[in-house]
């Protein structure tokens, strides 16, 4: 008989024997698991924070530096427990008044990291693998001694030989970190995985963002009024946005001559739901977030190695010294033997290039002009492309031209009647061998999105972008995308104008004061103008387009995926015959037609696409 054995994965509080232990810093094990360094857990969860007893008995939550990623000079919080003005209770990372009333506060207790699920002895896991490379068996981690800890794990490090690095894997919840980290740090990278709290469907009812824990006196009183102005003009925004969104969905549905109640309310769901997804474009990127997030063990080494590498150098800083505490407790080896120092500002290849500070005007009028009116401007593509793409499915099936001419083999990879994997749900597509022949054709677009977009569109990890370091794109004047709804009415523009308008002048006097530009861009509205490139194959476009180009789809990547369609189908229209939405590519062969249940967007696109109009 032969058996398939799972690998070593472990929930929380799992030891070797599938018991609830783990190892300790010691090399012990304990019936409760703790992060290093750190008090009780809750939920068998290991947690990278310590709590302590501040003066008067008060509760204050304090991180432990690592000791292997110890935060750079300048850049420590304040000591735990610290009392510095009436009423503000510092706790881990910022402060919390707790004299005002919810919606005049601004709560940061700084990034919560709990260790949710690992691999079982990752290093010896790791050690384990690349023994198996030189024996007759695989090799287990049971079998490994001290000595090839000690030789074979730094001598596979520094020989480059990473990949036994990445078998081992960590699942983290990741809460009170702010969605600037987010796009500027854990998402720049494909090599992740991130379910994230959205703003979209989640009402923002408290202002939880992120506070630097260096700012102090009239600076932090400065910056965290701007937070608080950011969220009422939310509120407001909310509010002046429900007629218009209920106007227009009014006319999509036919409310007038609804007579369901259950459906009425379903649609009082959506006026809310898409409100609050075009007022969030004023809440700041500090914002708060949470996230399940999962890295393997090759990319924990390289964030902490290329913590400073961005425009949040202090937070990250931070973060990756919890996630590094949390890893060391289960497995103290991970970090003892292997792994590099986190680089230091100087080190950093864009600090020695160009430091923080404004972008030329010339240079946005320059993008801009060249854009035009399109959110995403096609700027190179194979020009060769249906020719390289047919050639690769003959050569895959092993037939002549004279067999398969260009047409046939297009319509067989392309044509979801031929092919049967463009109506599957999984996405099998990089598992297909003939697919696989649309790797050989490239586009490139010049893209401009809101940061809220754009945090969005780099979730589509195989079409990659250069996203700009925005600390190097500072201006003095708002430079923002204005989101279509806001433009339905002048109070609309007017609330919306003042509220961009507010958060850039805090952003601007913070700067003025001295206070260091990529701890004041905190305050960017997620309504902050992206400006990048970004380059995909069209095996992993046509993904996108499919998902991308649905009316359900956020506003602004539809209107760029759109744009992207429209140009690579000028260019190449035998490619792009075949490409839509679910309901136009499973119309006439898949039930059902559009396969969202009950959130279809109520018009019959399939009938009409491409010539399509989107209300709202």
């Amino acid at each position: 008989m032969v058996r398939a054995r799972s690998g070593d994965l472990r929930g929380p509080g799992r030891g070797p024997l599938g018991d609830a232990r783990v190892g300790n810093a010691a090399g012990r094990f304990s019936g409760r698991p703790q992060c290093a360094g750190a008090g009780p857990t809750r939920g068998g969860r290991i947690r990278g924070r310590l709590d302590r007893r501040g003066p008067a008995g008060q509760r204050c939550r304090a991180h432990r530096r690592s000791s292997a990623a110890p935060l750079r000079a300048g850049r420590g919080r304040p000591r735990a427990g610290v009392q510095r003005d009436p009423g503000i209770i510092l706790s881990a990372g910022g402060a919390v008044n707790r004299e005002r009333p919810n919606e005049q506060r601004v709560f940061d207790q700084g990034p919560q990291v709990a260790l949710r699920r690992w691999f079982g002895e990752p290093y010896a896991g790791a050690v384990a693998a690349a023994r198996t490379c030189y024996a007759e068996r695989v090799i287990e981690a049971s079998e490994i001694t001290p000595g090839q800890r000690r030789r074979i794990g730094p001598l596979t490090f520094e020989a480059g030989h990473h990949t036994v690095y990445q078998h081992a894997t960590f699942e983290f919840s990741l809460e009170g970190v702010s969605r600037q980290l987010v796009w500027s740090f854990l998402h720049r990278h494909p090599f992740y995985n991130s379910e994230q709290q959205s703003q979209r469907y989640v009402v923002l009812t408290r202002a939880q963002a992120h506070v630097p824990p260096s700012l102090g006196g009239e600076e932090r009183a400065l910056y965290e009024h701007a937070i608080l102005e950011a969220w009422q003009a939310y509120r407001d925004l909310t509010e002046l946005l429900k007629p218009v969104v209920r106007e227009r969905l009014g006319a999509l549905w036919r409310l007038s001559t609804r007579k369901s109640a259950s459906f009425r309310k379903s649609i009082e769901r959506d006026i809310e739901k898409r409100s609050i997804e075009t007022a969030r474009y004023v809440i700041p990127v500090a914002c708060h977030t949470a996230l399940v997030h999962t890295i393997s063990g090759i990319v924990l080494y390289r964030l902490r190695r290329m913590a400073a590498s961005g425009d949040v150098p202090e937070e990250a800083g931070r973060l990756l010294g919890l996630m590094v505490d949390c890893v060391e407790q289960v497995d103290p080896d991970f970090f003892r033997y292997v792994g590099e120092v986190p680089l230091e500002d100087d080190a950093i290849l864009e600090n020695r290039v160009r430091g923080p500070g404004p972008v030329e005007p010339s240079w946005r009028q320059s993008f801009d002009a060249q854009l035009g009116k399109r959110r995403s401007q096609l700027v190179s593509h194979s020009h060769d492309a249906p020719a390289r793409v047919a050639d690769a499915v003959r050569e895959v099936l092993g037939i002549s031209a004279l067999e398969c001419p260009d047409s046939e083999a297009l319509e067989l990879v392309l044509n979801p009647a031929l092919n049967p994997h463009r109506l599957d749900a999984l996405n099998v597509s990089m598992h297909s061998p003939l697919m696989l022949a649309l790797e050989h054709a490239s586009y490139s677009f010049r893209k401009k999105l809101s940061h809220s977009a754009d945090s969005q569109d780099q979730r589509h990890r195989m079409v990659p972008g250069s996203r700009p370091l925005l600390s190097r794109h500072d201006t003095s004047e708002p430079d923002v995308i204005v989101p279509e709804l806001v433009e339905a009415s002048p109070a609309l523009r007017q609330r919306f104008d003042e509220a961009v308008g507010a958060l850039w002048h805090a952003k601007n006097e913070l700067v003025r004061r001295g206070v260091d530009l990529r701890l004041a861009q905190y305050l960017l509205p997620n309504a902050r103008a992206i400006r990048f490139q970004e380059s995909g194959t069209l095996l992993h476009l046509l993904h996108k387009w499919t998902t991308r180009t649905c009316f359900n789809a956020q506003r602004e990547i539809y209107d760029a995926s759109m744009d992207e369609v429209e140009q690579v189908r000028a260019v190449h229209p035998q490619l792009c015959a075949h490409i839509g939405p679910p309901c136009v590519v499973r119309d006439g062969r898949a039930s059902p037609r559009c396969p969202e249940g009950s959130h279809f967007c109520g018009v019959s696109v399939w009938r009409s696409y491409p010539e399509v109009y989107r209300t709202i």
